[in-house]
């Protein structure tokens, strides 16, 4: 192997005026052992030190003759005084900032000053988990102001920063990207059912389920201020909750056109927002309050047990207990026996006294249909794939749960905990004391913006 020969010397000299010579040499040392390529780690030793010390060196030869220059300025300026003579000379430039100070031994050098509007950087707080005990949470909501949701959101997080969403996706995305600190969505209503879009959502997301909400539903028939139900052409709303005041709305002779819209509060704003003197809304008391719309009826809702469940979404899970009521959600599938696997299924929790409060199907999207061959018949038959959602009265923490789902795990292809979490256990409160089922006909408009809920 050849020699590996040390590099030579390398050097800068800058000559001052005068005799002096002014030089900045660097050695390097050989290599520390054979075959090596590198300097040895010492200080002053590499070439991008030695690159470092020139330029310095280069910045004090810089002042040095700017200082020479302005002596010798001064002492011309004091023999033979002319106008603008007294006047000082401008300060010399250090690799294009201004000195403050020519002396020396205290040359400085005057920074840029920072920007205060520049954008502040990403810090840890800002990805941090959910706010502590004490902070204002904010939670996404399906809708706009005055929506049953926002409602739902405010009793289940009081005093949260509700923050309104288009559409249920945007909901669930926002405490994905860490806009949002929770999600309140609506699952289910005592006369429309399943909304089966966020049942799908649920599936879709990898968010947890963390809580419930159960509120009673309070509809108004809200107009502009003035407008008489005689004047009244058609009557705008959430699809649910035209089905859930039909009746109200015949009896009340109002014959007229029902549209349906994407929420309740949208309703609402959307009357006010063009002036509709031949529209009405059906919405929330808080909606007309926000929106300037008068009452022309409440409580027009044909059934006064009318509930809807919202369920608290969040990106990390919370840790189940047995000391309160808590229920669990779960959704799973099964490939090719038919309803004899949803009955072992089923029965892995009726043999360990395990309640069920809910069971939905909806369609497998991966595999919609499953095609079988049958003798008997001569041929073919197409079946529905289907997902079920179960929910039941136990906590993930009790050993008949995690026994019923290792049982379930047997029988399914697909199995998934959505959350467990406590269960609501709270009364409805009602204005002057009443509690749940409401009385026909009792206004609870004071109480919508806190205690009522409704597919948004």
């Amino acid at each position: 192997m050849p020699a590996i020969l040390s590099p030579p010397a390398l050097s800068l000299s800058l000559r001052l005026r005068g005799p002096a010579l002014v030089s900045c040499i660097h050695h390097p040392e050989a290599p520390a052992a054979a075959g090596s390529r590198v300097f040895p780690g010492v200080i002053g030793t590499s070439r991008a030190d030695w690159q470092s010390s020139c330029s310095i060196l280069a910045s004090k030869v810089a002042i040095f003759h700017q200082q020479q220059h302005y002596s010798a300025s001064g002492a011309a300026a004091a023999a033979s005084p002319s106008p603008g003579a007294g006047a000082a000379p401008p300060l010399p430039l250090v690799n294009g900032h201004k000195v403050v100070s020519t002396e020396a031994s205290s040359a400085t050098i005057e920074l840029v000053p920072i920007d205060p509007n520049l954008p502040r950087p990403l810090s840890i707080a800002d990805l941090s988990p959910a706010p502590m005990h004490g902070s204002q949470l904010r939670v996404a909501y399906q809708g706009v102001p005055g929506a049953y949701s926002e409602a739902a959101a405010g009793k289940a997080y009081p005093g949260c920063e509700a923050i309104p969403c288009d559409q249920f996706e945007v909901a669930f995305q926002a405490v994905e990207l860490w806009i949002a600190d929770r999600a309140v969505l609506p699952v289910e209503n005592s006369l429309g059912g399943s909304i089966h879009r966020n049942y799908d959502l649920l599936l879709r997301h990898r968010l947890h389920i963390v809580g419930e909400v159960q509120l009673p539903v309070h509809h108004c028939l809200l107009a502009l201020p003035g407008v008489h139900p005689e004047y009244l052409t058609r009557v705008i709303s959430h699809p649910q909750a035209l089905a859930q005041c039909e009746l109200t709305l015949t009896k009340m002779g109002l014959t007229v056109a029902r549209e349906a819209v994407d929420d309740t509060a949208g309703a609402a704003e959307y009357v006010a927002a063009h002036g509709l003197r031949d529209t009405a809304a059906i919405a929330s008391a808080r909606a007309g309050e926000l929106y300037g719309l008068q009452v022309l009826a409440d409580g027009i809702q044909d059934d006064t047990g009318n509930v809807t469940r919202f369920v608290m979404l969040a990106r990390e899970p919370i840790v189940p207990r047995t000391d309160r009521p808590f229920k669990t959600s779960i959704v799973f599938a099964h490939e090719g026996e038919g309803t004899s696997v949803l009955f072992k299924v089923l029965s892995a929790f009726a043999f360990r006294g395990i309640s069920l409060t809910k069971i939905e199907s909806r369609p497998h999207r991966g595999r919609p249909i499953r095609v079988v061959d049958d003798a008997n018949l001569g041929g073919t038959a197409k079946h529905f794939e289907y997902m079920f959602y179960v929910d039941f009265e136990a906590s993930m923490a009790e050993m008949r749960a995690q026994n019923a789902l290792a049982e379930v795990q047997e029988f399914t292809s697909f199995l998934r905990v959505l959350g467990s979490y406590p269960m609501d256990m709270t009364p409805w409160q009602l204005p002057g004391g009443g509690s749940n089922p409401p009385p026909p006909g009792v206004a609870v408009a004071a109480a919508a913006a806190s205690s009522s809920s409704s597919p948004s």
